[in-house]
C-alpha cells in the first residue's frame, strides 16, 4: 500500500512541478514563450532579466506554491512518512526541469529544490539558502550560488543526516539534477564568460 501511495505522490508531484510559472507569466506579459527570450531558460532569473522584478516575484511564488502543494499532498497521503516528502520534492523538481506540458524543456529547479530541502530538514535548507544568496550577492553569479548550494546540501546531509540513507539519497539526487542542469553555466564560469546578474549581456545563463 505504501508503495502505491509513494508512486502516486511521485506522479502527482511531477505533474504539479510541470506547471511552469515562468512560461505562464511570460505568455501573459508578452504572448511569447520565455524559452525563446533572454537566456532561454524557464525560470525566475530569466523572468527577472526579461520582464522585471514583479514578474519574477510571481514566478517565485508560483514555483514555491507547487512545491508546497506537492509536499502537502505527500503528508496528507502518508502523514508520518518522511520518504514520501523526499519523493514529493524529487518529483516536483523533475516536473519543473522536464515538464510534460511543455515538451520536457523546463527550468533548472533551484527554487523548487530549496523549498523541498526546507521541508525535509529546515536547518539544512536554511543554511544552504543563506550561503547561496550570499554567494549570489557578492559574486553576481546566480549559477555559482546555485551549484555551490547544491553541493552544500550534500555535505550538510553527510554531517547532520549521516545515518539517514533516504535523506542522503534525496540530497544527492537533487544535487545531481541541479548540477546537470547547470552544466553549460559551469563551463562558462570556468571560461569567465558567464553572465552576471544585472548585466546587459544576452547570454545563456541560470534561470
Amino acid at each position: 500500500m505504501d508503495f502505491l501511495s509513494r508512486l502516486l505522490i511521485l506522479i502527482v508531484s511531477y505533474l504539479l512541478g510541470s506547471v511552469s510559472s515562468s512560461i505562464i507569466v511570460g505568455k501573459i506579459k508578452s504572448g511569447k514563450d520565455i524559452r525563446t527570450m533572454g537566456s532561454g531558460n524557464a525560470g525566475a532569473t530569466n523572468t527577472l532579466r526579461t520582464f522585471g522584478k514583479a514578474a519574477a516575484l510571481l514566478v517565485v511564488l508560483g514555483d514555491g506554491l507547487k512545491t508546497v502543494l506537492s509536499v502537502l499532498f505527500a503528508k496528507l497521503l502518508l502523514p508520518d512518512d518522511m520518504l514520501a516528502v523526499y519523493i514529493a520534492g524529487i518529483g516536483c523538481v523533475l516536473g519543473h526541469n522536464f515538464p510534460v506540458y511543455y515538451g520536457f524543456k523546463g527550468g533548472k529547479g533551484v527554487l523548487v529544490s530549496i523549498v523541498s530541502v526546507l521541508f525535509a530538514n529546515w536547518q539544512i535548507g536554511l543554511i544552504t539558502f543563506v550561503i547561496s544568496i550570499l554567494i549570489m550577492i557578492f559574486t553576481k553569479y546566480v549559477s555559482l550560488g546555485s551549484v555551490i548550494g547544491s553541493a552544500i546540501v550534500v555535505v550538510l546531509a553527510f554531517i547532520f543526516e549521516k545515518g539517514n540513507t533516504e535523506y542522503l539519497i534525496f540530497s544527492v539526487i537533487l544535487a545531481v539534477l541541479c548540477i546537470y542542469r547547470h552544466r553549460a553555466n559551469i563551463v562558462r564560469l570556468i571560461n569567465g564568460t558567464e553572465n552576471k546578474l544585472g548585466s546587459k549581456k544576452e547570454e545563456k545563463a541560470n534561470g
